[in-house]
């Protein structure tokens, strides 16, 4: 652990994973820290990312979404009402102290990205409900609400205008109580957005309204998109490495006139 920044981030990370007690939330278990260390002994999870385990399952309802949506909304919900604590993306956290429920740190995923987050403005807990929203979409059809083909330059332009539709036949089948969720948390005005707390009470969430049926179909695409996301990281994973080994290549330096004088 180098720089007295990286420590106190990790400081951070770690006095918010101590406060956080909830079934849906990962649990701290040890800290070990030495002059050089700080290392985290998390509980063990096996599930695997939630597209994941939906493609394995195979039988996929809007019941079964409704319960998984229920459960982060939960969560959520103990995070803001008791630790009072902000997790702005994933693997990004905040405190929001003496009632400051403000923000403005640009992070997290393009196509998740609640709009003020990408238009650099002060942003609130409701970024995560619009997240929730775009998770939601997803799991109900198998594509992002806000895909450009365009890449993320087209995607960040439908994002902060809000550009997104339940479009035939893909969304024929889903019942409009699910709809009217996706709407209500993809609400460009932060104000308009139900809290964890309100949408935890809607129709669809408690059970009531979302269908049974198997949705094969959206299984499908699932595993389509699962496979393209991989992709998508891989090959920023490759650039990134490209690009550090370009950083500390001596035909940058040569470049640069930073070579050493020859002896």
């Amino acid at each position: 652990m180098r720089g007295r920044l990286s420590r106190k981030l990790v400081q951070t990370e770690i006095g918010i994973l101590l406060k956080l007690r909830h079934p849906n939330i990962i649990q701290l278990r040890e800290v070990f820290e030495t002059d050089d260390e700080i290392q985290l002994v998390l509980e063990l999870v096996t599930g695997g990312e939630l597209f994941e385990r939906i493609v394995e399952q195979g039988q996929f309802s809007e019941k079964d979404a409704a319960g998984a949506v229920k459960q982060i909304l939960s969560a959520l919900k103990t995070e803001y009402e008791n630790s009072k604590l902000k997790l702005a993306d994933f693997g990004l956290s905040k405190f929001l102290k003496n009632g400051s429920y403000t923000m403005n740190t640009l992070c997290g995923t393009v196509g998740y990205c609640a709009p003020e987050i990408l238009l650099n403005k002060e942003y609130d807990l409701s970024v995560d409900l619009w997240s929730v929203g775009v998770v939601m979409y997803i799991m109900l059809c198998g594509y992002e609400p806000f895909w450009d083909d365009a890449g993320e330059i087209g995607m960040c332009k439908r994002v902060v205008e809000g550009e997104f539709e339940f479009s035939s036949p893909w969304w024929d089948d889903i019942s409009d109580s699910a709809k009217d969720l996706i709407s209500q948390l993809l609400q460009l005005e932060p104000s308009s957005r139900p809290t964890a707390s309100e949408a935890l009470e809607h129709p669809w969430v408690k059970g009531e309204t979302p269908r049974c049926t198997n949705m094969a179909n959206v299984v499908k695409r699932l595993r389509e998109f699962n496979a393209k996301r991989k992709f998508r990281a891989a090959t920023h994973a490759v650039l990134a490495t490209r690009r550090a080994m370009y950083l500390i290549s001596p035909e940058r330096r040569l470049t640069k006139g930073l070579t050493s004088p020859q002896c």
